[in-house]
C-alpha cells in the first residue's frame, strides 16, 4: 500500500513534469505523454487526483493497524513531495534554467547536489524510510536506510543524466539531449561525463556499504543500488 501511494506520488509528478510550462516532453515511456495523449487540463487534474489520492492510500487502516505509522508516513511523503522536496527542488530546477531571470544562477557542485536531492532524492528516500516507519526500526537501522537512500537518490540522477547525454531515445523511452539544451543544472554538465560516471560508482558503493548492518537481508537493496547505475537487471 505504501508502494502504491509512493508510485501515485511519483506519476502525478511525471504527468506535470511533462507539461509544456515545465519541461514540455512529447514520450515518456515510449508512449506519449498524458498532455499529448488527451490534452493539458486532464493531464493537470490526472496529476492532481493521483497526488491526493497517494494521501487516501496511506491513511487506510490496511496500510497498518497503528495509527502513529499512518501518521508518520503521510507526514514523511508530504515533506518528501512538497516545499522542501521534490516541488522546491522543481523551483530551483526551473530558476537554473533562466526562466524567471534573463541571468540565471551559475550553479556549482554543491547546489546541484542540493537541487537534485529535493527533485529527485527526496522521493527516493522516502521509499527508503518508509520500510523504516512501517517496520519500526530502531535509530541504527533507520540511519543506515538513510544514507542508502540518499545515495541512491544521488546515483539515480546522475545515470539519469547521463542517459540524456547518451542514451537511445527509442531505448530510455523518452527524448534525450534535453538537459543540455534546456541549459538544466546537472552533475554531469559541472563534472563532466567521466567525472559523473566515477561519482555514480562510488555512490553505489556507498549505498550497498550503508546496508551492511543488515547483512545478506538486504542483497535485493543491494542489487537495485546496481540496477540504477547501470539500468540493467
Amino acid at each position: 500500500m505504501t508502494g502504491a501511494a509512493l508510485e501515485c506520488v511519483h506519476c502525478y509528478s511525471l504527468a506535470h513534469d511533462d507539461l509544456p510550462a515545465m519541461d514540455n516532453d512529447d514520450l515518456r515511456r515510449g508512449r506519449p505523454t498524458a498532455h499529448k495523449a488527451f490534452d493539458e487540463a486532464t493531464a493537470i487534474l490526472a496529476g492532481d487526483g493521483l497526488l491526493t489520492f497517494a494521501f487516501d492510500i496511506l491513511c487506510r487502516a490496511e496500510t497498518h493497524s497503528d495509527a502513529e505509522v499512518r501518521l508518520n508516513l503521510v507526514s514523511a511523503l508530504a515533506r518528501a513531495a512538497g516545499l522542501g522536496g521534490m516541488v522546491g527542488g522543481q523551483m530551483l530546477d526551473l530558476a537554473a534554467e533562466g526562466r524567471f531571470d534573463s541571468s540565471p544562477p551559475k550553479l556549482g557542485e554543491r547546489e546541484v547536489k542540493v537541487l537534485q536531492a529535493m527533485k529527485t532524492g527526496a522521493l527516493l528516500r522516502f521509499g527508503c524510510l518508509a520500510g523504516a516507519i512501517l517496520g519500526k526500526a530502531d535509530q541504527s537501522q533507520w540511519k543506515a536506510l538513510d544514507r542508502y537512500g540518499s545515495a541512491l537518490g544521488e546515483a539515480f540522477q546522475i545515470a539519469d543524466d547521463l542517459l540524456d547525454l547518451e542514451g537511445d531515445p527509442a531505448t530510455v523511452g523518452k527524448a534525450t539531449g534535453k538537459d543540455a539544451a534546456a541549459h538544466k543544472a546537472t552533475l554531469v554538465g559541472v563534472l563532466g561525463p567521466v567525472a559523473a560516471r566515477r561519482r555514480l560508482e562510488s555512490l553505489v558503493a556507498e549505498a550497498q556499504a550503508a546496508l551492511s548492518p543488515f547483512g545478506g537481508h538486504a542483497d535485493v537493496l543491494k542489487a537495485a543500488a546496481r540496477f540504477v547505475a547501470t539500468r540493467q537487471a
